[in-house]
């Protein structure tokens, strides 16, 4: 392994430490490895290369899977070699096999260069009109802008967003759908998507009192409880339907492919409340690692 103070080994043991809280301030790359996988010994001094340029804004995390198999398993490592960038205490992207070293720098850029240039300006542009307007009066808005400037993909990703601000999901989703590959994993974009399999979850789901019913009758009925989840956190009560993912990876960690996880990731990526998405997010760490 390098040298480098920016690259080191994480185990199952440390994992939680070193890489999910240590990603709410410094970004962490993940390099999912083995002894006998050729293309992760050319990708390796690749990631230790870009890492290193970064001088300590972004670290390099090694995980063995052949010593850390658990480890691989939470996190559903089918290929080698897998990398995902870990931020803000969760997984955001990542990629499969030895890319090349421009495109892993073009893969990062989307992630940490962009979002720290956003945060050396102000309020980015728009939004404190977007924040006064209705949706409707964002929709006429975009709708102009577009019609002027087709080629400025930008703004049909903010059309999608006040589609589904306005509650008009297949419009985000058609919009969503269409964008260009250089938009389709903006951080918007992942937002608004998650967003969308919230609303597609509770398309003919029963209501907060019928799911409540269910549970009642069968607490191991994960599906309601899955449901009763998403209704509570699209209506308004995030933390308890947070509770509601919670129990179902603390009761049964596999249910549905691992669903109360990707719940619980999903709806971290939707809610503003810092404190309350940090607060669920270690608690998701303390049951998975």
């Amino acid at each position: 392994m390098s040298a480098s103070s920016h690259v080191f080994d994480a185990t199952e043991a440390t994992f939680e430490t070193d890489v999910i809280q240590a990603s709410l301030t410094t970004p962490v790359l993940v390099d999912f490895w083995a002894a006998w996988c050729g293309p992760c010994k050319t990708l390796g001094p690749i990631l230790e290369k870009v890492v290193d340029s970064y001088n300590g804004a972004l670290k390099l995390a090694k995980v063995d899977t052949e010593a850390q198999m658990q480890l691989a398993a939470v996190f559903g490592i089918r290929s080698l070699p897998t990398v995902v960038l870990v931020k803000d205490g969760q997984m955001i992207d990542g990629f499969m096999g030895a890319l090349p070293e421009a495109a892993i720098r073009e893969f990062l850029q989307r992630h940490i260069v962009a979002n720290a240039a956003i945060a050396e300006n102000d309020t980015p542009p728009q939004t404190e009109a977007a924040n006064a307007e209705t949706p409707e009066q964002a929709i006429a808005r975009l709708q102009q802008a577009i019609a002027a400037a087709p080629d400025k993909s930008e703004l049909k990703l903010d059309l999608a967003l006040a589609y589904m601000r306005a509650g008009l999901v297949d419009a985000a989703q058609t919009e969503l759908e269409a964008l260009p590959a250089n938009l389709a994993e903006d951080a918007k974009a992942r937002h608004l998507r998650n967003q969308l399999e919230f609303a597609s979850a509770l398309k003919d789901a029963p209501d907060i009192a019928t799911l409540r019913t269910r549970l009642a009758q069968n607490p191991d009925d994960h599906a309601a409880r899955d449901l009763l989840g998403v209704r509570l956190l699209i209506e308004g009560d995030a933390a308890a339907g947070l509770e509601e993912f919670l129990h179902i990876l603390q009761t049964r960690r596999d249910w549905n492919e691992g669903q109360a996880k990707k719940r619980l990731i999903a709806a971290f990526s939707i809610l503003d409340d810092d404190d309350l998405v940090g607060t669920y997010r270690r608690r998701m760490a303390s049951l998975l690692f």
